[in-house]
């Protein structure tokens, strides 16, 4: 009888082999994905600091008596009391505050400037610096499939790559019809695109040319902010830097409704200034809506929807220092205050019942400087307010103090310019300097959302999303560029390398032969067809007479003197009665 051979299991081997035949179900680790997705818990700097000390005490007395080691003991003990009650204290703000996890979506080349949440909370629109809109859909992001399904340009005219782009300053969906999109750019014209950036209306540009603001159709200069009504769908407001705020009704492809004329009372403004931020809400009564704006003046002004604007309800002259750029404005869920942050470093709260005086005011460094549209936002419900520090931390203050309840850090030494808490998904979303989002949310508070996307199964790469060996469809090819069949692939494929390469956003070209820095004019390559000079051989072979233009006029006339004398061509028929030349001896 032969005795049993034992083989050794291969793991490798087993691994490689398929367990079964037919399609095979992927099931994800949502446990252990989620994990990897939770922000590593940031200690207090005064308690870090003490138990760096007590570490370093230890380590110097490594021969102690005794007597010393137990009193070394008893200090650990209490170290780890201490650190037992910090992570108690942590966990507690985690359940408190949408933060312990988080989300990342690198999308964009340049800062974020806005972002907003359809109220469903599956699409996600954010605008940049960078000239486009990005749309996110959360229903088809995967952990490993992190990127926006579409890419606009909103002031892009035409596909050429010499088109003039500008930066996004203001995107938000319509609360009560999510199926607009309201755009602000750097132009004077808003324009509303469709929940998938389908163009759907643009407002008309005003006369410069007429000093009256009310007679003018639209805004003359640049539009720097918008917000929607919060109870009709068909308006929306836009502030300018003409002075002036101009609602809009949407149902007839943004007809201008009525126009309201900011008159400054600076010293040297001569009656005018920029409106810097607006905000559309509720007023306390709950019938009607109030309508806040703030002004580069340090004006901050409320009118009430009932009309007429011909005059505001509230205004406060000296709400916030002259010539500092006021970005962020929120009004409550309530409508009863308003919260500013503005460039002089400060962040107020103000109620609009009285409103005169601020109810609270702390000292904040801001970033307006550098970043105009830097944010401030209610939660909710109104219990928190949200806003940024140049240090790239996410504050969550108390309204009633404006003291932080929270500080965590966000995106470390970039600072944070737009955010957003959702009232459905329970989420909090960040747009950095540094591009980046940052969506936090908390697995046992948070609903869908990131939630949904951590808890799916990984997708595997494919040949299509790398990058290097693809051409962006997003951005297009321009209509004048030349595809030449069997050409050297090997330097398109090293230009489109070196264009996705996120260390250097903004060096290189895109594939339409166009720079990626917004801020450099496009240059039309040099071609044997397309020269500011002509070729100087084919001039001199084609054109008769060409090279005259390299001799002295004087001499060329000169040369053909004694000819025309002897064999006169044009004054043949007054040869006979033409008189005696005399010249002056």
């Amino acid at each position: 009888m032969d005795d049993d051979v034992l083989v050794e299991e291969d793991e490798a081997l087993k691994n490689f082999l398929p367990n079964g035949f037919g399609k095979q179900e992927t099931k994800a680790n949502t446990s252990l994905q989620i994990e990897r997705s939770k922000r590593a818990r940031q200690e207090n700097p005064v308690l870090e600091n003490d138990h760096s000390n007590g570490r370093h005490e230890e380590h110097m007395s490594p021969k102690a008596s005794n007597g010393e080691n137990d009193e070394d003991e008893d200090r650990d003990d209490d170290d780890d009391n201490d650190d037992d009650d910090d992570k108690e204290q942590d966990s507690d703000d985690d359940d408190e505050y949408p933060v312990s996890h988080e989300l990342v979506l690198k999308t964009h080349e340049r800062p974020i400037t806005s972002m907003t949440l359809d109220p469903s909370g599956s699409r996600l629109i954010t605008g940049s610096t960078d000239c486009t809109v990005k749309f996110h859909d959360f229903a088809s992001m995967t952990p490993t499939t992190l990127r926006a399904f579409k890419s606009v340009d909103p002031t892009a005219t035409k596909t050429s790559a010499s088109s003039e782009t500008h930066p996004v300053h203001h995107v938000e969906f319509n609360p009560i019809s999510p199926s607009a999109v309201l755009v602000i750019s750097a132009i004077p014209q808003a324009k509303l695109l469709s929940r998938d950036g389908e163009p759907i209306a643009e407002s008309i540009k005003g006369d410069m040319y007429l000093r009256d603001m009310h007679n003018t159709k639209g805004h003359i200069s640049e539009i720097t902010t918008g917000s929607w009504h919060p109870k009709d769908r068909d308006l929306c407001v836009t502030a300018g830097t003409d002075s002036t705020l101009r609602i809009w009704d949407c149902s007839v492809r943004m007809f201008q409704k009525d126009v309201i004329v900011h008159k400054s009372r600076a010293a040297g403004s001569a009656g005018r200034t920029r409106m810097t931020a607006v905000a559309w809400g509720v007023s306390p009564q709950g019938n009607s809506s109030n309508l806040v704006a703030a002004a580069l003046d340090g004006s901050l002004v409320m009118w009430n929807d009932s009309g007429p604007y011909t005059r505001p309800s509230a205004e406060i002259r000296d709400a916030h220092q002259r010539d500092t750029w006021t970005g962020g404005l929120d009004i409550s869920s309530d409508g009863r205050t308003v919260v500013t942050r503005d460039g002089d470093d400060t962040i107020k709260l103000w109620d609009t019942r009285k409103f005169k005086t601020p109810i609270s005011t702390v000292s904040h460094p801001s970033t307006t400087s550098q970043y105009p549209t830097t944010g401030i936002r209610f939660s909710p419900t109104s219990t928190s307010i949200i806003t940024g520090s140049s240090d790239g931390s996410l504050h969550i203050l108390n309204p009633a103090t404006l003291k932080p309840d929270l500080i965590t850090s966000v995106t470390p030494n970039s600072p944070l310019i737009s955010l957003l808490w959702h009232p459905k998904l329970n989420q909090i979303l960040t747009g950095s300097a540094n591009a980046e989002t940052h969506v936090l949310y908390n697995p046992s508070l948070s609903t869908r959302g990131a939630a949904t996307v951590m808890s799916r199964a990984p997708k595997r790469r494919h040949i299509d999303d790398d990058p290097s060996l693809t051409t962006d469809l997003s951005q297009g090819i321009s209509a004048d560029a030349i595809i030449a069949p069997n050409g050297n692939l090997s330097s398109l494929r090293n230009k489109n390398s070196n264009n996705n390469d996120s260390s250097k956003p903004l060096t290189g070209l895109t594939a339409s032969g166009r720079s990626r820095d917004p801020r450099r004019p496009h240059i039309p390559l040099t071609t044997p067809f397309a020269k500011s000079q002509p070729d100087e051989k084919h001039v001199k072979e084609r054109i008769p007479l060409s090279s005259m233009r390299d001799e002295d006029p004087r001499e060329a006339l000169l040369k053909y003197a004694e000819k025309a004398e002897k064999e006169p061509m044009f004054t043949g028929a007054w040869r006979k009665t033409q008189p005696k030349t005399i010249y002056a001896e």
